[in-house]
């Protein structure tokens, strides 16, 4: 499959990994080739502000990962999730509902394999929406996966860095209308 990737797509995953270490996680997640993708200005032509994302992205960790989806529905039973995050934070502190697993010492088991500085495994929604991008590029007959492909595949699956993209008007038929 990363045969078909583009320089850019290439770069991207490997600024994904540079995401990661920088932020000392033990695996590369979604938001991790999101932030490469900023990184590597593949949102610049669509006029978003990084800084929005970032912060977007930022919130959404500060909540455990819970997309406005998941606080509805907790809503809808009662709970209020905010309470919920004060009352952990105040418990066990302020990062208690961080979604990055922190790599100890530079070392860590994910999914069975170990993540050293050099390597760090790829989460398996990661890994899902590397290869939604080559069912992306299928879909439209493009014989290439480039930056676009990924966003589109990350756009593509729910949740939370879907979410930040969409409440900062990136849409998947936007990015779409942007590839034609």
């Amino acid at each position: 499959m990363f045969e078909r990737f583009t320089r850019e797509a290439r770069a991207a995953v490997i600024g994904a990994q540079t995401e990661a270490a920088r932020t000392g996680s033990a695996s590369i997640t979604e938001e991790h080739l999101l932030l490469s993708l900023l990184e590597q200005g593949a949102l610049d032509p669509l006029d978003v502000d990084r800084a929005s994302i970032r912060a977007g992205l930022a919130q959404a960790r500060r909540r455990g990962g819970l997309s406005k989806a998941d606080e509805e529905a907790l809503a809808g039973l009662g709970i209020d999730l905010e309470q919920v995050i004060a009352r952990v934070r105040e418990t066990h502190g302020e990062d208690a509902l961080a979604t990055t697993e922190p790599c100890p010492k530079g070392l860590a088991t994910v999914f069975g394999r170990r993540a050293t500085d050099s390597h760090r495994p790829f989460t398996s929604a990661a890994k899902q929406t590397l290869e939604q991008s080559l069912r992306v590029a299928l879909g439209r007959k493009d014989k290439t996966i480039g930056a676009p492909h990924l966003l589109l595949a990350l756009l593509a699956r729910p949740g939370v860095v879907a979410e930040v993209l969409t409440d900062h008007g990136v849409t998947y038929d936007r990015v779409e209308r942007g590839l034609a």
